[in-house]
């Protein structure tokens, strides 16, 4: 390490977990967490690749933290551990001397060396407690010490893996958990594994410029940046899930059988056949944000989620199949109250519907009957 650069210099335990990854546990003045870690914010750059992992500051869960570290009593306890993605480019040295008779092997004493730079080029990351190392940072106390657990990460993938499985137990915002899993290539829980192929598909409609939802769906990485991104991510994955899972599905009929592979691709274009069939039928309603259309809405997209499954299911895999969507959905078209009107059979205005189970159900089963209606009327 280069002796000119500044360094946090502390006693430390060393150990090593999973594939020999070195784990350390140590304490540091509250006010040095932000010293040596950066935070990293989850956001795209210009070619759209996910960067960073961590939401936004939630200001007042930061003030309350540093309420109650101020208290007039002086007896703030904090012995919740911040954890750390440290870069391989720290140095730990190992105590010498003999070891007392009896002692688990379980961690060695030492002393470690985190160099300290500016913002942006720290060797450090947190990966859980960011609010808590904001709130210490602001606090008055500055030399509170507070226990941290850091690992190596050599890369943004292993930060990543470790803040969604810190974090999974964890009330985080089930938007920013959907938008890390598709960049995850790991063992995953099961709860989340099955999350993880929606979410790729969701991710990759929104950054191919081919596909209809190019840019407009709306992911943690995207919260007010652009206002084109107008569709709700977790409404389309949830239609990608129920799809996938549901025998009746269109995107079940994708999925390997046994150990198979799946065909992602044919249910990546099975997605765009029928939603840009729907951008070209309701291209009004469908560039409009969801206060203007409920074609964009939540609710609007998981009922069409539902007549996707349907029409899909009778269009063969051939040629034609985006203009017999097209016509499936243009018989129906003059129908649909998306952006003004009362729904025939709902007994409601367009703009009284919500996101809501009774709404959504209400609403698919009405554009089933209409498809349905249609149908019949087509017939010989």
């Amino acid at each position: 390490m280069n002796g000119s650069t500044e360094q946090l210099i502390i006693r430390a335990l060393r150990t090593s977990q999973g594939r020999d990854v070195e784990i350390f546990s140590f304490f540091i003045a509250g006010d040095d967490i932000l010293k040596i870690a950066d935070i990293s914010r989850i956001h795209r750059d210009e070619r759209l690749e996910l960067k960073g992992f961590q939401r936004k500051e939630i200001r007042k869960h930061v003030n309350s933290i540093v309420e109650y570290l101020d208290n007039e009593a002086g007896d703030a306890l904090f012995p919740n551990a911040i954890i750390l993605a440290l870069s391989p480019e720290v140095e730990y040295r190992q105590t010498r001397g003999r070891d007392p008779e009896g002692l688990q092997p379980t961690a060695q004493a030492g002393t470690l060396f985190i160099p300290m730079r500016s913002t942006g080029d720290r060797a450090a990351w947190i990966v859980d407690g960011q609010q808590r190392a904001l709130a210490l940072s602001k606090a008055k106390n500055k030399n509170i010490p507070v226990p941290v657990i850091a690992f190596i990460a050599p890369d943004l993938e292993t930060q990543r893996e470790q803040f969604i499985l810190v974090n999974k137990a964890k009330p985080l915002p089930t938007r920013l958990i959907n938008e890390l899993l598709p960049e995850v290539d790991m063992y995953l829980p099961r709860d989340l594994a099955v999350r993880k192929l929606p979410s790729e598909l969701c991710s990759l409609l929104n950054r191919d410029p081919k596909s209809p939802f190019y840019q407009r769906i709306r992911q943690a990485s995207s919260e007010g940046s652009d206002e084109s991104a107008v569709i709700v991510d977790t409404a389309l994955i949830e239609v990608f899930r129920r799809s996938i899972n549901s025998p009746l599905g269109v995107l079940a009929q994708f999925k390997g059988i046994g150990e198979g592979d799946m065909d992602t691709m044919g249910m990546y274009n099975a997605i765009n056949i029928f939603w840009g069939a729907v951008k070209e039928t309701f291209p009004t309603a469908w560039n409009l944000p969801p206060t203007k259309s409920r074609l964009t809405h939540s609710a609007g997209i998981r009922a069409m989620g539902t007549l996707m499954d349907r029409i899909m299911a009778r269009v063969p895999s051939q040629s034609n199949a985006e203009s017999m969507v097209k016509e499936s959905l243009s018989r129906i078209a003059s129908d649909c109250c998306w952006t003004e009107g009362t729904w025939k059979g709902l007994d409601m205005q367009w703009d009284e519907i919500q996101n809501i189970s009774k709404h959504v159900r209400a609403l698919e089963e009405v554009l089933i009957k209409l498809d349905f209606d249609a149908s019949i009327r087509r017939l010989p």
